[in-house]
C-alpha cells in the first residue's frame, strides 16, 4: 500500500514505521505525502485507539531528504516545500493516540514528526539537532510554534538559530520526551505505553487529546504555519543561504 511506510493495525493498536533505513529514513517528498495518506488511512481504522510512529534502523529520521527536493523553477516546487507542513497537520489531527518511538538520530524534519505526535519514548542514546540553519533554511512544516509549545520559546530559539546537538537528557527536562529507557527497553515501554491507553474508555480519551490540542493551537497559531513553504522558497533562492548550505554539506561529506 506505501513505498516508503510500513502500516500494520492489530486490534486497538498500529504501527507506522518509516521504511528507508538505508537513507536513515530521510523524508523525502514522496514520504510526506504517504505520511499524510497513512494518518488518513488509519483514521478509517474504526476499532483503532493508539498508533505507534518509528523508524526502521540505526535512525528514527536524519531529517529532509534534500537530494529529492525539486530546484527551483521546477513544476510543483511550492507544493513540495509545503507537503511537510501538510504531513505534520495530518498527523497531529488524527483521531488515534500517537506514541513516537525515538531511537538514534532525530534530525530538522524528523523532530517535526516527532513533535506532530502526541507522546514520545526515547532510547537513551537518541540524538537530536535542528540544522536547517546552518543549511541556509527556516525551520518549515509547522516545525517553529509546535517546538514553541512543547519546549517553550526561549530553548526553541536557541536550538533552531545555534543548530547544536543535545541528547535525551535535555528534552526530558525540556518536556519533549515523556520517557526515556534503555535502548533494550524501549519498545516494552512503548508496548505498555500504547496498550495502557488502548485499554482505557475511548470517549474520554479522544476529548482529551481533541481539547489538549485546542488550547495549544489557540497559544502557538499552528494554522499560520501554511506560510512556511514561502519562507523555505525565498531561503532556497537567497545567495548567503546557498552559500551555507553547500559549506555544511560538504563538510557532512568528509
Amino acid at each position: 500500500m506505501f513505498e516508503t511506510l510500513e502500516v500494520s493495525v492489530a486490534g486497538p493498536i498500529g504501527h507506522l514505521w518509516l521504511n528507508r533505513p538505508e537513507r536513515l529514513n530521510a523524508l523525502s517528498p514522496a514520504m510526506l505525502r504517504e505520511l499524510a495518506a497513512a494518518a488518513r488511512w488509519f483514521d478509517g481504522q474504526e476499532a483503532l485507539r493508539v498508533v505507534v510512529v518509528g523508524g526502521r534502523g540505526r535512525a528514527f529520521s536524519a531529517g529532509a531528504d534534500l537530494d529529492g527536493f525539486p530546484g527551483l523553477g521546477d513544476a510543483g516546487l511550492r507544493e513540495a516545500a509545503d507537503a511537510g507542513r501538510s504531513m505534520a497537520d495530518a498527523l497531529e489531527a488524527m483521531r488515534a493516540v500517537t506514541i513516537a518511538r525515538l531511537q538514534g538520530w532525530c534530525v530538522g524534519g524528523g523532530l517535526v514528526v516527532a513533535a506532530a505526535c502526541d507522546l514520545r519514548i526515547a532510547s537513551a542514546a537518541a540524538r537530536f539537532s535542528i540544522p536547517e540553519v546552518d543549511l541556509g533554511i527556516p525551520l518549515a512544516w509547522g516545525g517553529i510554534p509546535r517546538l514553541v509549545r512543547e519546549i517553550g520559546p526561549a530553548l526553541t530559539k536557541e536550538l533552531v538559530m545555534s543548530c547544536r546537538e543535545f541528547d535525551t537528557g535535555e528534552a526530558l527536562v525540556a518536556g519533549f520526551l515523556n520517557r526515556v529507557v534503555p535502548e533494550t527497553e524501549l519498545d516494552p515501554a512503548v508496548q505498555q505505553l500504547a496498550e495502557c491507553i488502548a485499554a482505557k474508555p475511548a470517549v474520554p480519551v479522544v476529548a482529551s487529546k481533541r481539547h489538549v490540542n485546542a488550547i495549544t493551537a489557540q497559544m502557538v497559531g499552528t494554522a499560520r504555519a501554511w506560510s512556511d513553504a514561502d519562507s523555505l522558497i525565498g531561503a532556497l533562492q537567497d545567495p548567503e543561504c546557498g552559500r551555507s548550505r553547500e559549506a555544511y554539506l560538504k563538510a557532512r561529506r568528509r
